[in-house]
């Protein structure tokens, strides 16, 4: 399903007419008309809105999941804002592993040199 499908099955879902929407969202009657029909896709800015406003996530409104709910828990959202692997703080917190073995301060050094190796490759 396109964004334009969901986004105009979602405002239908609510009974709100172009216009009660368009003004919820700040937008024009005809930008939602052409979001809704395909014919324009809302820049990343809308699409917060129109998921805001729903109560959806992004990721549903543009097919990536079939869950309107599906979003990340508050601790993952925050190990994800916040990752530093060199942060020794972070690493206690979230016990980061391989094969099922917590990787010790030097293994995660070699890990970090690795990975900027690989980047200034590439």
């Amino acid at each position: 399903m396109s964004i334009g499908n969901r986004i105009a099955q979602l405002r239908d879902e609510k009974r709100w007419t172009q216009e009660q929407t368009a003004a919820k969202l700040g937008i024009s009657r005809a930008a939602l008309s052409h979001y809704e029909k395909n014919r324009r896709e809302p820049d990343s800015e809308t699409l917060a809105k129109f998921a805001d406003l729903y109560q959806v996530t992004i990721d549903y409104l543009v097919g990536r999941t079939m869950n309107p709910q599906s979003a990340l828990s508050d601790d993952v959202r925050d190990f994800v804002d916040h990752l530093e692997l060199s942060d020794d703080e972070i690493l206690q917190k979230y016990n980061l592993s391989i094969d099922g073995r917590k990787l010790t301060a030097e293994e995660t050094k070699r890990f970090i040199a690795f990975v900027r190796a690989e980047r200034m490759m590439n």
